[in-house]
Parts: structure tokens; sequence; C-alpha cells
């Protein structure tokens, strides 16, 4: 990642040592309480920090790409996202193992969210209004899961090759897009508690559902025939499968057979073909494809960097 921008006085980067090579936070300051951080750390550093507890008037949004913390409100791992509201913060112990970390952290100060988001009489949408609590109350804090389409926003980011005010631009642009998904998120989850929730049984078929989709890697079974091995009906399947996972049956699928091919190329031990094949794909071309639009770069390209 390239931490240079002379042309932006309002793009700063720190340096912290680490084990190997060093540990870097890059700080965007988009517009006055709009700030974007890049948090980058190499291979075998172990980042532990306490810090007091405070009142903060801002919405802190945290995605991980890799990495994993932990503190008294979540526990953020691999492709993971939290919300922490304004609100009164608890003392954070940030901590995680020795690790590879890249993080990107959106600050939205109240007075900004409400610009973006709030309607003509300056309230914000009921979805997400709880993201804003006074200084007495306990900030909201909830993590969940980064989708492909978030992960895109997010490598697009850290990749991001302009610099000056083309750089500025298509970063606000981005921010706003994953403000979208946040905004998107909420109104799901409070869509699914409004809908009937699955029943334990239901619940248990779909995630049996899903051992089976991950034991036919190489031949997956069609909707069809994974609706009948796991007796539910096709509906429910989709419908269950969305709303415990995310995605559907195939698109989760296929994230899976896209995250097992990251961590194969990182290993250097495999070509690019023998990767494929080894997570259940045919087609090279379309292998490029879909790894260059989850990862920002097509799998040799990645292998190369380890």
């Amino acid at each position: 990642m390239d931490y240079t921008d002379p042309l932006d006085p309002l793009d700063c980067t720190e340096f912290t040592p680490a084990k190997v090579g060093q540990a870097a936070l890059r700080s965007i300051q988009l517009r006055q309480g709009l700030e974007l951080e890049i948090f980058d750390v190499p291979l075998g550093y172990a980042n532990s920090t306490i810090e007091p507890e405070l009142m903060c008037d801002a919405v802190d949004f945290h995605f991980h790409i890799h990495g994993h913390h932990e503190d008294e409100l979540t526990q953020v791992g691999d492709r993971e996202f939290c919300i922490w509201g304004s609100g009164l913060h608890p003392k954070r112990c940030m901590s995680g193992p020795e690790q590879r970390a890249l993080e990107v952290w959106l600050w939205v100060e109240g007075e900004v969210l409400r610009s973006i988001l709030a309607d003509g009489l300056g309230e914000l949408p009921r979805e997400v209004a709880h993201w804003l609590r006074s200084e007495n109350e306990l900030c909201y804090a909830r993590v969940g899961k980064v989708t492909p389409p978030m992960e895109r926003v997010l490598w697009e980011i850290v990749r991001c090759p302009w610099q000056g005010m083309p750089k500025r631009l298509f970063l606000e642009g981005k921010v706003l897009e994953l403000l979208g998904f946040m905004v998107g998120w909420e109104q799901a989850i409070q869509g699914q508690r409004a809908a009937q929730r699955l029943s334990a049984e239901t619940r248990e078929r779909v995630h049996y559902a899903r051992e089976v989709l991950l034991q036919n890697l190489h031949e997956p079974l069609t909707l069809e025939q994974l609706a009948r091995r796991s007796q539910l009906s096709e509906s429910v399947l989709k419908q269950g499968f969305k709303q415990e996972f995310g995605m559907t049956v195939f698109d989760y699928l296929l994230d899976y057979r896209l995250n097992q091919a990251r961590q194969l190329l990182e290993q250097r031990t495999m070509q690019v073909t023998e990767v494929m094949t080894a997570v259940g794909l045919k087609n090279r071309s379309y292998f490029a494809a879909a790894f260059r639009q989850k990862f920002g770069q097509n799998p040799k390209q990645y292998q190369q960097q380890f």
C-alpha cells in the first residue's frame, strides 16, 4: 500500500515498529467531522492497547479485511465489521494475537451523519437513529459480516490509485457506499426481527445444508438436490440460507471457494491452476475475474505479494 500523498496535507501516516516490517496507521480527513483510517499491520505483529472510558460524539465503523480484536463490547474477526455509536464508550482493551491485520476505520461525527442521512426535519431514519446516543448512555455496538460487495469497496479504498483532490472525491464516494451498506444492514436486521423467525428445526436443517454444500465442493449439488438432502423445500432453503448467512446458497459457495483460494495462494506451495482446481473451479478466466472482483488483484498478482 502506498502511504504517501504529497498533494494532500490532511493525509498523514504514522509508523510503529513491528517484528516483521512496520505497522502503519494512515489517517485521511475527508472533511470536518469525517475521517478515514487504514490500519495495516504486517505478519507477526501483536497489538494491544487500552483506552480509558470516554464519551464519543462520533459513530465509528470498523471494517476488518484481515485481523482480530476483542474489547468489552465486541469480538471482531476476519471479514467482519463493528459499529460503535456515539455515547459512553467503556474501557477498551483492543487486543489480538500475532497476526496479519488490515482494517478500515470510518469516523463520522453526529452532525455530519445527519447532513448525509437525515430527512427534511433533520431526523435520522428510525433504522439507524440508535447510532446516536447521549453522553450518559452506553454506546450502541454490534458486529456483522463483511459481504463480498462491502469487501470490494474496502479493497478499492485500500488500493486507491489517486492523489490530491481526485483521491478525496473518490474516497468520499466509497465512504458513502459503505454508509449505504450499513443502513441497508440495519434495515435487514429489523426486517428479520419483524419477519417470522426460523424454527430451531429449520435453522438446524439450513446449517446442515451448508455443511453438505461445502462437503461437495468439487461437484456441487443443485438447489433441488440440496433441499432434498436437507428435507426442506427450495423456497424455505433459499430464504433460510439468506437469513442465516447473509447471501444466496451459490454466492456463499463462491465466496467460500475464493477465501480458500486466497489462503492457498498465500502459502505459495501451489500454482494458480492447482489452487483453482483445489477449490473446485474449472474455468481459469472465471476464477481470475471472480478473484479480482473480490480482492482487487488477479490470483497471480496476489500470490506474488507473499
